[in-house]
């Protein structure tokens, strides 16, 4: 039992690391632009916990079945599919995240999620996701490429020289 939880962390650890750096980035890109019109932003560690957030998001929707169809078809069908998948959990919870947010200030929380899609914060959600998106895509893009040639091959692919390509 201990072992599995061990593991689990370990894994949430790994996955938050790698949105952890997507999501750095976008706070960067947010960082820059901001500046550019001389606003401040100060919220770095949005960053960890979205990479959190975003890594349970992940490890649950991991579990979620795609069904024989998808086992007889070729990988990138399931890639798409899981990406879609990931990405409609992450809407969810950013909205539920907007709404819990603003829920005094809408006084209820179903006001306060009503206020979420007329209001400019839906804009913000479908912003992130966007961004998200390519971070879940690559994931499940090195997550078929780990099924296939296991962390050994895909560290021997990254390390070894691109074959010469023999129509030059």
């Amino acid at each position: 039992m201990m072992q599995k939880v061990l593991n689990e962390l370990k894994i949430i650890a790994l996955l938050a690391l790698y949105f952890g750096f997507w999501l750095a980035g976008m706070m960067l890109i947010k960082y820059l632009l901001l500046a550019e019109y001389h606003i401040e932003f100060n919220d770095v560690s949005m960053a960890l916990v979205g990479a959190l957030v975003l890594s349970k998001v992940v490890l649950i929707l991991e579990h979620v079945p795609l069904g024989n169809w998808v086992k007889q078809q070729p990988a990138w069908i399931e890639v798409v599919l899981r990406t879609l998948l990931y990405i409609f959990g992450v809407f969810v919870v950013l909205v539920l995240e907007k709404a819990y947010e603003g829920r005094h200030e809408y006084h209820g929380f179903t006001a306060s999620l009503s206020s979420v899609f007329e209001d400019g914060d839906f804009y913000h959600v479908w912003l992130n996701i966007v961004c998200l998106s390519g971070a879940l895509l690559s994931y499940n893009i090195l997550s078929v490429l780990h099924r296939y040639l296991g962390s050994e091959g895909i560290i021997k692919m990254f390390m070894t020289p691109l074959p010469k390509d023999n129509q030059k």
